[in-house]
């Protein structure tokens, strides 16, 4: 699948200049500034084409950050993702990730989520600090630093989401308290998503 440069800014990362990038970014970008990539042609989409050869298209050490929301869950090679992400962040820039939990019922409503996620999912691609358990690398080198990581609660139903949005941040005042929600009250309070904020080393 060809891509598709609709607004030309893939030659000013070939010029030098590095740009925030946003994968997945659907109808709206979080940051209007961003360059948008999605595979399918919404407004506020830049590049329209397969992350996989957009990302191929960024010289190394070009963008300058990267965010993304609920798109993580619907790559199916994670590793390769993460790689690429590793080959064209900036040293220091911060990549920001949003996905369903795992415990989020409505994960498995859609076909189309490819993958889990929870606490520690970011761990095997990362050097982690933070959080007690520790995973193994696979042999993997870690060009990540693990800086935070942040359980989110909510729902869509109204009543529902205002519980969930008042006793939720209680588990993000300490890793521990993270640890201890998913491993032993997921299912009675089920998280909506988990953020990952990593720092390329």
């Amino acid at each position: 699948m060809a891509f598709h440069d609709k607004r030309g800014v893939l030659p000013r990362f070939q010029a030098g200049e590095r740009l925030k990038i946003e994968l997945g970014c659907g109808p709206s970008k979080t940051d209007p500034a961003a360059v948008g990539i999605d595979a399918l042609d919404f407004d506020g989409v830049d590049v329209v084409g397969d992350v996989f050869e957009v990302l191929a298209a960024l010289p190394g050490d070009s963008v300058a950050a990267c965010y993304s929301a609920h798109f993580f869950e619907h790559i199916g090679d994670l590793s390769r993702l993460i790689d690429e992400l590793g080959r064209t962040l900036a040293p220091g820039a911060v990549l920001t990730v949003k996905v369903p939990h795992f415990s989020n019922p409505y994960f498995y409503s859609d076909p189309t989520h490819s993958r889990h996620f929870g606490l520690y999912t970011m761990s095997y691609f990362a050097r982690d600090s933070l959080l007690k358990r520790k995973v193994p690398n696979y042999g993997r080198t870690a060009v990540f630093e693990l800086e935070a990581v942040r359980l989110g609660f909510d729902s869509p139903f109204p009543f529902r989401g205002l519980l969930k949005r008042l006793i939720g941040p209680f588990f993000n005042l300490a890793t521990w308290l993270q640890e201890f929600h998913e491993e032993n009250l997921c299912y009675l309070l089920p998280c909506y998503e988990v953020e990952y904020r990593l720092r390329r080393i």
